[in-house]
């Protein structure tokens, strides 16, 4: 039982260390509107990219064109998710 406690006692310890990785703020931002453009591609890849693969791969290039689909034709909220991505 005290090797299960040193084991999950070090685990945690490892858990609460600062990240090693160093990124930049700009990179950072690049990151999470890739994420968010990924996500909304896949929330509303019916109405807004019905033409595209549907496991497609969206990259930091393609964040203006979601960005501009989901204004164009994603209603409301995906005129506020496109508009969003932009910033």
């Amino acid at each position: 039982m005290d090797a299960v406690r040193r084991y999950l006692a070090e685990i945690g310890r490892r858990g609460g260390q600062r990240s090693r990785r160093e990124l930049d703020p700009e990179t950072a931002r690049k990151m999470v509107r890739v994420r968010e453009a990924r996500r909304a591609f896949r929330r509303f890849r019916v109405s807004c990219f019905w033409s595209s693969p549907p496991d497609y791969l969206v990259t930091a290039a393609d964040v203006p064109w979601v960005a501009e689909r989901l204004r164009t034709y994603g209603g409301r909220e995906g005129w506020r998710l496109g508009s969003r991505l932009c910033r």
